[in-house]
């Protein structure tokens, strides 16, 4: 039942070179940064990363992204990180632009076994109809697209099929954790965590408080232990260094 690992770099070993990953985090709120450096370290590349967005050019998956170690992403906003668009439109990338709470929805799916589900977001648009570019060349021509999504009609209104993802490992960070794998997030940096943890067939994460079991309230608990089959304890270092993704301050008044 002791599920702690003595390193982060133990813990992503047999992360392959092909693999498919569920990251948490929102912006650089909640990412799971020392495992995302154990994995630029261990010089895996080719991964598919399904997170909300790619970090920035030099902090969270854009460290992996810099270095070209992603060959796909599954995202729903990547506005602050300018080498992903470089790479995107200059055909080194795939993207699957998605929805926010469908790619949310699509991750839990995939952690309830559930295969598809039924959403009106996206109904008369290309999200359901096709097209959305996925893939541009070198010079810019569009090379891959979305497929047309299978709809119903519910009530009226129109609904789009989407499917669930189900990850080959989940990338988490939490604010505390047991031996268990039992995890607790700190406000705003629940996000995504507990969705990813749910849709990995392997979940890895990274605690900034390591506890014991049974040190946590039961009623507090986001994510159960079931979903999680690693913990890596982090340093009070590793747990402190925490970027802000865009400062933005005022002027001193006299």
């Amino acid at each position: 039942m002791d599920k702690v690992v003595a390193s982060a770099a133990e813990a992503v070993a047999d992360i392959t070179d092909g693999s498919t990953l569920a990251v948490g985090g929102f912006g650089l709120c909640g990412i799971p940064s020392v495992l995302i450096e154990a994995l630029l370290e261990a010089g895996t590349t080719d991964l598919e990363a399904v997170s909300n967005n790619c970090g920035v050019d030099d902090w969270g998956l854009g460290r992996l992204l810099m270095e070209k170690r992603l060959r796909r992403m599954v995202s729903s906003y990547v506005g602050e990180n300018k080498e992903f668009a470089r790479q995107y439109l200059s055909g080194e990338l795939e993207v699957e632009l998605t929805p926010q709470g469908t790619l949310a929805e699509r991750m839990r799916a995939g952690g309830s076994g559930i295969p598809a589900f039924f959403t009106a977001t996206g109904g008369g648009t290309q999200v359901a109809e096709g097209g959305i570019p996925w893939r541009y060349d070198a010079d810019g021509n569009v090379v891959k697209s979305s497929p047309p999504k299978e709809t119903r009609d519910f009530g009226g209104r129109e609904y789009v099929l989407e499917e669930a993802i189900v990850a080959d490992f989940g990338l988490v960070r939490a604010w505390k954790g047991d031996r268990h794998g039992n995890l607790v997030f700190n406000d705003s940096a629940r996000n995504f965590n507990p969705l990813a943890a749910m849709c990995g067939r392997l979940t890895i994460a990274e605690v900034e408080e390591l506890v014991e079991p049974g040190e946590l309230d039961p009623n507090a608990i986001h994510t159960p232990g079931v979903f999680v089959q690693r913990v890596v304890a982090l340093t009070p270092e590793q747990a402190a260094d925490k970027r802000i993704e865009r400062v933005t301050v005022r002027k001193k008044e006299a």
